[in-house]
C-alpha cells in the first residue's frame, strides 16, 4: 500500500524542525528512523498531512558522559547503542535491550527516541529506560522540560509529548555500583514483537544483602513492580526469594490477550522471565563485586 497524500520538510536545523512543527501542530508527524512510522502511514492508520524529516539534525545525534550521565541524542540509532563500548560500561543493562530490537537491519536505522516516542507495548528501550529511571528532555520553540520515564509512557502508543514537541534527549543517571542487570524476553520468533519482556537491576549492599532493585515489565506502558521492589530490601539474595517475588509482581500484570497468546499465557511467562532476570541480575552483582554468598537453590 501506498501512503496518504503529504507535504515533505527536511529541517536542518532544531530551531527549524521545532518552528515546523509548532506551525502545523497536530496535522504534522516527525520523522526519525522510520521503522514505524511509515509502515504506519502505509497502512494507513497514520495520515499525517505534513512530514517533517530529522534526519538532517546532525546535533540530535550524540552519546556521551556529562556529570556521570549518559546522554543520548534522540537520533541516535538503535545500533550506536548496542555497539557502545560506554553503554557496554557503564549502562550495560541497555546493550542487552537494544539487542533484542527486532533484527540489525531495523537497528541501523531504527532511533533511540523514535523506538521511545513510539511507546510500543512491547517495546525494549521504553522498559529499560524505566528500570534505569531516565529523564526525557522534551522541547518545543518556548523552552524545554524534564519527565522521567515513569511519567514521560502515559497509555499503549502514547506518551506526555504535548503538540508541537519533540523529544530531543535522554539521560540516564549513572548506575550504583555493586550492580546487577538483566533483560530478557520471548517472542515467537527471533526479530518479533515480545509476547513479554522483563527488565530488572539488583544493587546489593558491602554485606552482601539487596540495597535495591528494579523491576518493570512490557505492557500498555511499562510496568514497575513498586511495591514488590520494597520487599527486597535488606534480604539475602536467594532463589526462593526471587521466586515468591516475581510469583507476586506477575499477580499485578492486566496483560491483554490477542491472535498471539493468552492474557493468562503472558502473566505466566512473566512469572518466569522475572525470576530469571532476578536471578542473572544477582549473579552479575555478586561477580561483580566478588562477594562469595551461597544461595538456596530450590
Amino acid at each position: 500500500m501506498k501512503p496518504a497524500p503529504f507535504d515533505y520538510y527536511e529541517p536542518k536545523t532544531l530551531p527549524e524542525a521545532l518552528n515546523l512543527l509548532a506551525q502545523f501542530g497536530e496535522t504534522a508527524k516527525p520523522l526519525a528512523g522510520g521503522q514505524s512510522l511509515v509502515p504506519m502511514m502505509n497502512m494507513r492508520l497514520a495520515r499525517p498531512a505534513q512530514l517533517v524529516d530529522l534526519n538532517g539534525l546532525r546535533e540530535l545525534n550524540y552519546l556521551k558522559v556529562e556529570n556521570g550521565e549518559l546522554r543520548i541524542g534522540a537520533m541516535t540509532r538503535q545500533r550506536v547503542l548496542e555497539r557502545s563500548a560506554i553503554v557496554a560500561e557503564g549502562w550495560p543493562l541497555l546493550r542487552e535491550a537494544t539487542r533484542y530490537v527486532g533484527h540489525v537491519q531495523i537497528r541501523n536505522r531504527g532511533t533511540v527516541g523514535g523506538s521511545l516516542v513510539h511507546a510500543y507495548p512491547s517495546a525494549e528501550l521504553p522498559v529499560a529506560m524505566t528500570a534505569l529511571e531516565a529523564s526525557m528532555v522534551l522541547r518545543n520553540p518556548q523552552g524545554e522540560r524534564t519527565v522521567l520515564a515513569g511519567e514521560f509512557f502515559v497509555d499503549a502508543m502514547t506518551t506526555s509529548l504535548k503538540t508541537g514537541e519533540l523529544l530531543v534527549e535522554v539521560r540516564v543517571p549513572q548506575v550504583p555500583s555493586r550492580t546487577g542487570w538483566s533483560f530478557q524476553e520471548v517472542s515467537r520468533r527471533h526479530g518479533d514483537f515480545a509476547l513479554m519482556g522483563v527488565a530488572g537491576l539488583l544493587t546489593l549492599r558491602s554485606d552482601g544483602t539487596i540495597e535495591r532493585v528494579r523491576l518493570v515489565f512490557c505492557g500498555a506502558t511499562p510496568h514497575r513492580a513498586s511495591k514488590v521492589e520494597q520487599q527486597f530490601m535488606g534480604q539475602r539474595p536467594e532463589s526462593a526469594l526471587f521466586r515468591d517475588a516475581a510469583n507476586l509482581a506477575a499477580a499485578d500484570l492486566e496483560p491483554d490477550s490477542d491472535i498471539h497468546a493468552s492474557a493468562e499465557y503472558r502473566k505466566e511467562v512473566a512469572k518466569v522471565l522475572a525470576r530469571r532476570v532476578l536471578e542473572q541480575a544477582a549473579a552479575r552483582a555478586l561477580v561483580a563485586t566478588q562477594i562469595k554468598i551461597t544461595t538456596s537453590r530450590s
